[in-house]
């Protein structure tokens, strides 16, 4: 006899040897057995999960003798002959070069006649889907009102293909890709067969690149055979189909989790120099990164994924090295990254950038954890206000560029009397001043001390001089510098009282001749009639401060004019369409998901 690949010569041929696909071939001999026989099937996925095959044995079971029966003989001749494919009233038809008219039509004259010698005439039709439309027409009335002894079977890896007319007129099965585990068995079972040794790990690398096709890893053990001789092992599988191993993308991904770039880039550049599929690998690392995921959310179930026993102890191990939400983000990387990869010109580039970017990823803060934050903040200044989502994008893009639009506030309103409530800051408790004392009498020393302030901390910090320019200054007595938020934007206090922006400005104070100085903010109305500052473009580069004054030359200057009097200055051109189109804004929102809701200068 001509040799016979591993495909065909151990292809089953009863229901209980096919493998995987239990929700088939369970309701298929239940059927049998129940004499609840339609007249048309389809069976539906992916290449190598068995739908030709199932089809066959169905047949089998229909036409053997004294059938239909589940439990036939496989020395039966009808039997014999349909396994062999020579049986007269079993009819194998290619879709794709049968896919004319004239097929069909020529498929419903002989379906008038009766079987030769058994008890079905069957028509199995494989990837029906390439029928044409005008032959799924010809074919609709004779597949819905069939002679009582035709039997259809269709099989289609595209089932989308087909026509909803065709659909409906069959019973439909869906057939799954095989479980990695079942694949490893079953392979382990044929190389015993074949008298080949074959090592676990070379057995579950070809598992793994089958994909959940059986046929695709009988082909693939048939080749290695050829190659290996009869002893397999798993740099041979790896090397013959660019695969890489197991404890490889392991380490990648601990090395991802653990912020190690040089050692994530070396590896990736050793596993592209020697050949690996890059494509493959990073299909291998989002599902290891899912598994990761399902693990940590399962608490420990194994039973949700399907991996080996070296696999579930990294699985383990790397559970600990990051949060669910940092997983999350590193997987969204990879996927994003799979969808981009086939239109990629360098595959390489794409997946070291991939991979910088699933590190930046894990250490990332979400959007979550600084509503947190900020709302924590508020509490410790006292104030109670409802977070809401546009302030980190806001905070964030402040930091790299200059100043945010500040709107123009009304107004305030004529002073009212304020309780005087203490307020915690800082962990020190204050009273609140009263709005009769909330600003010392026409002290011009005070505000142009405010205003070279509010200059210097905001060439530091934009985004605290956003905050500053609410503000206004209280008092400045015996080295502490009370400054008091309008009750209007008291609920910003909280976002710039800390121990962060306490150091600047006492720094700022410092460098303009106040040293050692307390900062302590509170709630005060603002006086009747002051002007706040106006906001000014903060250059990036620090610009040289004011020469700090002399405690002599504060004392004999002559005093300034009050704020009230003094010009505000002229506000900064603001167009709204540059604002929107800057490259940093457009950054934010794709990285917060957001949209710009209104721009106001």
């Amino acid at each position: 006899m001509s040799y016979q690949v591993i495909a065909r010569k151990y292809r089953p041929q009863r229901f209980a040897d096919v493998v995987g696909q239990e929700h088939v071939t369970d309701t298929l001999s239940n059927a049998i057995k129940q004499n609840r026989i339609a007249h048309a099937y389809l069976f539906c996925g992916p290449r190598g999960t068995g739908k030709t095959t199932i089809a066959r044995i169905f047949a089998k079971a229909l036409n053997c003798t004294g059938g239909p029966k589940v439990d036939f003989d496989d020395n039966d001749s009808r039997v014999k002959e349909i396994t062999e494919g020579r049986a007269m009233d079993v009819l194998e038809i290619d879709g794709a070069s049968n896919n004319g008219v004239e097929q069909v039509r020529e498929l419903r004259e002989t379906c008038q006649y009766v079987p030769a010698s058994s008890k079905f005439k069957i028509y199995i039709i494989d990837e029906v889907h390439m029928l044409s439309t005008a032959a799924f027409n010809a074919l609709l009335k004779t597949l819905e009102e069939p002679p009582a002894h035709v039997k259809f079977m269709f099989a289609t890896t595209d089932p989308e293909k087909v026509l909803a007319t065709i659909l409906s007129r069959c019973q439909r099965f869906d057939l799954r890709r095989i479980p990695t585990a079942l694949i490893v068995k079953h392979l382990a079972h044929i190389a015993g067969l074949e008298k080949v040794k074959i090592d676990d790990a070379a057995l579950y690398a070809i598992a793994r690149g089958a994909d959940g096709g059986m046929r695709d890893a009988e082909s693939t053990l048939d080749q290695l055979i050829s190659f290996c001789g009869d002893k397999i092992e798993e740099p041979d599988v790896l090397s013959m189909f660019g695969l890489a191993a197991q404890g490889q993308i392991l380490n990648l991904s601990r090395a991802v989790l653990a912020g190690e770039i040089h050692t994530t880039l070396h590896q990736l550049n050793d596993l592209s120099q020697k050949g690996k599929d890059l494509g493959r690998l990073l299909s291998d690392l989002l599902s290891h990164f899912r598994n990761l995921i399902l693990f940590q959310v399962s608490k420990g179930d194994l039973s949700l994924m399907e991996v080996s026993e070296a696999e579930a102890a990294a699985l383990k191990e790397q559970s600990t090295l990051a949060t669910t939400d940092a997983l999350t983000r590193i997987l969204e990387v990879l996927a994003d990254a799979e969808l981009r990869l086939r239109d990629a010109a360098s595959k390489k580039i794409l997946l070291e950038v991939t991979l910088l970017r699933s590190i930046e990823a894990r250490n990332a803060v979400s959007i979550d954890a600084v509503l947190k934050q900020l709302n924590a903040l508020r509490g410790q200044g006292g104030a109670v206000v409802a977070a809401t989502a546009p302030a980190p994008v806001a905070a964030d893009v402040s930091r790299r560029t200059s100043p945010p639009p500040v709107s123009a506030p009304p107004q305030p309103a004529a002073a009212t009397p304020v309780r005087n409530a203490p307020t915690d800051v800082g962990g020190y408790t204050f009273a609140e001043a009263p709005a009769t004392s909330a600003a010392p009498a026409t002290s011009g020393d005070l505000e142009s001390l405010w205003s070279q302030l509010v200059d210097a901390a905001g060439r530091v910090s934009p985004f605290m001089r956003t905050y500053l320019l609410e503000a206004h200054p209280v008092s400045f007595e015996k080295g502490v510098f009370i400054i008091g938020f309008d009750p209007e934007f008291d609920d910003h206090r909280g976002l710039v009282d800390n121990s962060k922006n306490h150091a600047i400005i006492q720094t700022k104070l410092a460098e303009l001749g106040h040293p050692n100085s307390q900062i302590k903010f509170i709630k005060a109305d603002a006086p009747a009639g002051r002007t706040r500052l106006a906001p000014t473009v903060v250059p990036t580069a620090a610009a040289p401060v004011a020469a700090p004054k002399t405690a002599t030359a504060s004392a004999a200057a002559k005093p300034v004019a009050p704020a009230a009097k003094e010009k505000p200055s002229a506000p900064v051109p603001f167009n709204k369409d540059d604002f929107k189109n800057d490259p940093l804004i457009q950054k934010a929102l794709e990285v917060f998901k957001g949209t710009i809701v209104d721009v106001r200068a």
